[in-house]
């Protein structure tokens, strides 16, 4: 991902299993954080949420967003990244769920009945770096 330092780029890797702080506005303006899974494809982050799900109806109503991303080995090591939702997918999210999920869990990921999975594509606008 382009705007990322050489020496940050290893947080956006899957084999570094890094989270992602989803930072996210509620209705009435306060924020709302929310640890997620995420993979990084071209220039955007992907993350997967489940329709009705709280990050879900913020991210609808409010597409500008923000992502810390700490190294798993150091917390002090993070990026930043201020960004907006840019695209909403149904379409392969269940796929997408279960490739997140074998990443970070090394399983399928549950199918639950009636859950309609989305796909939130993110792109970011600044990105900070810290060590």
């Amino acid at each position: 991902m382009k705007n990322v330092p050489a020496d940050f780029q290893d947080l956006l890797k899957d084999e570094t299993k890094a989270f992602a702080f989803l930072g996210t506005t509620l209705k009435d303006g306060s924020p709302q954080v929310s640890p997620v899974w995420f993979n990084v494809e071209d220039d955007h982050i992907l993350i997967n949420t489940a329709r009705g799900r709280l990050k879900d109806k913020n991210m609808m109503a409010h597409p500008k967003v923000a992502l810390s991303i700490p190294d798993p080995a150091n917390p002090y090591r993070y990026l930043l990244v201020r960004g907006e939702v840019v695209e909403v997918i149904e379409k392969d999210a269940y796929e997408h769920i279960n490739k997140l999920s074998h990443i970070y869990d090394g399983k399928d990921f549950p199918k639950r009945e009636g859950q309609v999975r989305v796909i939130y594509k993110i792109k970011p606008h600044k990105i900070f770096a810290s060590h």
